[in-house]
């Protein structure tokens, strides 16, 4: 598929959430390395509820924070979360700019240390909680690019309460600012985490994802791995070629209810 192909609309089928009943917009926080971070934030409108809203941090794709992703933080607002997308790539400039693949990894994916990613999601954790957000009700999913990382933030966050990564990619080339990928990190999960994943994706072999849905298994995870038969890669995204409403409709009410079940998992211990 060509970058204009996936990064063009398809008018027939991109969704368009209202903002109606919810305070969405443009903020601001300095960052752990002083820089100043920029995220969308997405919540219900009026006070937060009785010991805060659950929040979702949103991991963007390789194409960043643009309309779609912010669309997704409307959708999560309206079901009654405080939704925020940090802007991981927001030091380097904005990705839309961009012509090729290429591009955008030699110029944001591969200079972007995972480690960077993880402070600054730490981050968004703690503006929204400082926002009203209930610090025992923490989610994260992700897209592409946002999927691998929901993986890796899962191991590295303890306060985190589920993940849901969305066709991450599970194995591959490591470098000193990339050092591991979600094979490599299964036995140091430390959230529930769900995995979306098209049986059709070019490029996320289905090998690789049954070698990964027997690596949970034989650690005796929790975590587990949804294929999605005939699906593509970003088969939620309803801004390109790949959509499946079908497949994406299915996923979303997927995403919500283990959610939902981690929520009430914490409530009873």
């Amino acid at each position: 598929m060509s970058f204009a192909a996936a990064s063009a609309p398809v008018a027939d089928t991109v969704i368009h959430t209202p903002a109606s009943g919810l305070q969405a917009g443009w903020v601001q926080w300095q960052a752990h390395d002083a820089c100043r971070l920029r995220a969308y934030s997405a919540r219900p409108e009026g006070p937060a509820p009785e010991g805060g809203w659950p929040v979702v941090l949103v991991v963007q794709e390789i194409f960043g924070v643009h309309e779609h992703i912010q669309d997704v933080a409307r959708r999560l607002a309206h079901a009654g979360f405080l939704a925020v997308v940090p802007d991981l790539f927001g030091r380097l400039g904005d990705p839309a700019a961009c012509q090729s693949y290429e591009e955008i990894r030699n110029g944001f994916i591969w200079p972007t240390p995972d480690t960077q990613v993880m402070a600054d999601l730490d981050d968004a954790m703690q503006w929204a909680v400082a926002e009203g957000g209930n610090a025992q009700r923490v989610h994260l999913t992700g897209f592409c690019w946002g999927g691998r990382m929901a993986w890796l933030y899962a191991a590295h966050q303890p306060a985190l309460a589920s993940a849901v990564a969305w066709y991450g990619r599970l194995q591959g080339p490591t470098s000193d600012l990339q050092p591991e990928h979600p094979a490599q990190v299964v036995q140091r999960l430390q959230a529930p985490v769900l995995g979306l994943y098209g049986a059709c994706d070019e490029g996320i072999p289905l090998a690789h994802v049954q070698t990964f849905q027997a690596a949970l298994a034989d650690a005796g995870s929790p975590s587990r791995v949804e294929v999605f038969d005939g699906a593509p890669h970003a088969f939620l995204a309803d801004y390109r070629a790949s959509y499946r409403a079908a497949d994406a409709a299915r996923g979303w009410q997927m995403m919500l209810s283990w959610m939902a079940a981690a929520d009430q998992a914490t409530s009873t211990t």
